[in-house]
């Protein structure tokens, strides 16, 4: 029985948004389950899949908090 965590930022896809809406945490269950399914062959019964939205401040990369990183990518880039 396979357990799978995803987590996200939870500022959501749109700049407008604060959480990722029930429509996309169906498509992302559906998804991992699937792959599961592919790759391992277990049963889309068998299969949690967790979605934990994590804080935008609590998030990450680069040696840089989220919000950080992406301003300088975003100046990088321009």
């Amino acid at each position: 029985m396979p357990i799978v965590t995803v987590q996200v930022t939870r500022e959501g896809t749109t700049p407008d948004r604060n959480s990722v809406t029930p429509e996309e945490k169906a498509a992302i269950i559906k998804g991992v389950s699937e792959v599961l399914l592919d790759v391992l062959n277990k049963p889309l019964d068998s299969t949690y899949v967790v979605i934990e939205e994590v804080d935008l401040d609590n998030w990450g990369w680069g040696g840089l908090p989220t919000e950080q990183y992406r301003r300088v990518r975003a100046r990088a880039q321009s």
